[in-house]
C-alpha cells in the first residue's frame, strides 16, 4: 500500500486497475465492466474510474496519454 493511503482508496485503486485490464484486454465496453463491478450505472463508474485513473474509461481504452500531463509537442 502506498504510503499515507487508507484502505479504501487502496481498494479504489486496486479495483480501477483490475477494470482497467477488463476494459484493454478483453475489449469491453465501460457499460459491460461497470456491471461486472457492480456499478448501477456507466456514468457513475466512469467518474470513479477518472477519479482513480486521470482519464474516462474511454480514453484509456484508446491508449489516450493523461489529458493532466504535458504533451511532449508542448516541450
Amino acid at each position: 500500500m502506498r504510503d499515507g493511503a487508507s484502505p479504501m482508496d487502496y481498494v479504489a485503486q486496486w479495483r480501477m486497475r483490475l477494470a482497467a485490464v477488463r476494459l484493454i484486454g478483453a475489449r469491453n465496453s465501460a457499460a459491460v465492466v461497470a456491471q461486472s463491478f457492480s456499478y448501477e450505472s456507466e456514468s457513475a463508474f466512469s467518474a470513479a474510474f477518472k477519479r482513480t485513473m486521470d482519464r474516462s474509461p474511454r480514453q484509456y481504452a484508446r491508449g489516450d496519454e493523461n489529458p493532466a500531463a504535458p504533451s511532449a509537442e508542448a516541450a
